[in-house]
């Protein structure tokens, strides 16, 4: 398998660049250009992945071997869920529910949350599970709603904005960024009409995931700012409100940095902040999963992003995991802890945490760049105090030790 350097140094010799060319076009050194591509530092920032893709004329799939964010992201297949998932979304929203009969409210609502419980906790299948529910739900939610009467329509509403929710992570994860975009969007539209604040950051947030996640950076900020300018809580507001502007927040640091934009970003996080400490927990309204917890990551994730590795991993030793935090959220942070590492040259450290991932969610590491980038480079290096616990990574993802 190549390295994300090998790919680099590829797509640079195709465009006819020098080192020196490449590194001016995106600020940086010849020399940085040339650790990349002898695999001396990896590429730590996806900010900096994408100002490659621009100046190679090539996409990030091509870059990162067809991974590029969480489970089958950029494989040349796609998965076998999918086309029935797109048939959903392609249909107009009155002919969805016209093979149901009545659905009531409380069935609906059971198997949005039994969705994303499995979502959220199941270590293992979980893709192919929630995949298999995912057209149905979205059938069920729209004869749920076309059913409801008085109050009932709508909790209908909200519960069918969070299915839309839920097909935007899991189409995210398996590389579909379009149809990601369009249950986004749609569950954006949905709570627009609902006139809800808190439903309107939720939904707000969603979109801006998208956006970040295919390097539309700035159009998430702007998003991000507008919904939270227009959606702010009050004194008297909910903590479910409170916490979906505290992670709306949090989407747009992380955007913001990726821009470029590390002021704004810090400025975001610090308003996340205040709103963590005003919902006092770590909650999980709206699955954005916010709290004390989530902003403590998020201190670790934009300084790593901001490229101070060593900053980032002191502050990662004073946040401690919530263990009921969603599944995805803890493998995603121990996944950044891991790079920092990586990025350190503390090779131990690494493999340590690879494990830990490799234990805690054997599914959700199999794609990731980042994992299979740090085994990749590793197995160049392997000593004998850690041989046996990365090959053993490296077999569970693939990678021929």
């Amino acid at each position: 398998m190549f390295t994300i350097g090998e790919r680099v140094k590829y797509f640079r010799e195709r465009r006819g660049l020098s080192q020196k060319g490449l590194g001016e076009l995106i600020g940086r050194s010849e020399n940085w250009v040339y650790k990349v591509e002898h695999g001396q530092i990896p590429i730590d920032k996806l900010s900096l992945l994408f100002d490659l893709t621009r100046v190679l004329r090539c996409t990030v799939e091509d870059l990162t071997g067809g991974f590029l964010s969480g489970i089958g992201a950029g494989l040349d297949t796609e998965h076998e869920h999918v086309p029935e998932i797109r048939s959903a979304l392609s249909l107009p929203s009155s002919l969805l529910p016209t093979s149901l009969g009545a659905i009531s409210v409380q069935d609906f609502k059971a198997a949005v949350d039994d969705a994303w419980e499995v979502y959220e906790t199941q270590a293992k299948n979980r893709y192919q599970d929630v995949g298999a529910r995912l057209p149905h739900l979205l059938r069920q939610g729209h004869a749920a709603l076309r059913d409801a009467t008085g109050e009932d329509e709508q909790v209908a509403l909200r519960q069918l904005i969070s299915v839309y929710g839920l097909h935007q992570i899991w189409l995210r994860r398996v590389g579909e960024p379009t149809l990601a975009r369009i249950a986004a969007d749609r569950g954006l539209s949905l709570a627009d009409n609902t006139g809800d604040p808190a439903l309107m950051a939720a939904a707000a947030w969603n979109l801006s995931c998208v956006l970040t996640s295919v390097g539309e950076v700035q159009d998430s900020v702007e998003l991000a700012r507008q919904t939270i300018a227009s959606c702010a809580p009050t004194d008297d507001s909910p903590a479910e409100h409170w916490s979906a502007y505290g992670a709306l927040h949090l989407q747009a640091a992380v955007a913001a940095v990726r821009a470029a934009k590390g002021p704004a970003a810090w400025d975001l996080y610090r308003g996340a902040k205040k709103a963590a400490a005003r919902v006092g927990s770590d909650r999980n309204d709206w699955h954005t999963c916010f709290g004390p917890t989530n902003v403590a990551m998020h201190e670790v994730h934009l300084t790593a992003e901001e490229g101070n590795a060593s900053e980032a991993l002191r502050v990662a030793d004073t946040v401690e995991i919530n263990p009921d935090l969603p599944l995805e959220r803890r493998t995603r942070y121990l996944i950044e802890v891991m790079n920092c590492n990586r990025v350190q040259r503390d090779d131990y450290a690494t493999v340590h945490v690879l494990t830990k991932l490799k234990e805690q969610s054997p599914e959700e590491i199999v794609f990731s760049p980042l994992v299979r980038e740090a085994v990749t480079d590793l197995l160049k290096r392997e000593k004998p105090l850690f041989r046996d616990d990365l090959r053993a990574v490296a077999s569970h993802i693939g990678i021929a030790a």
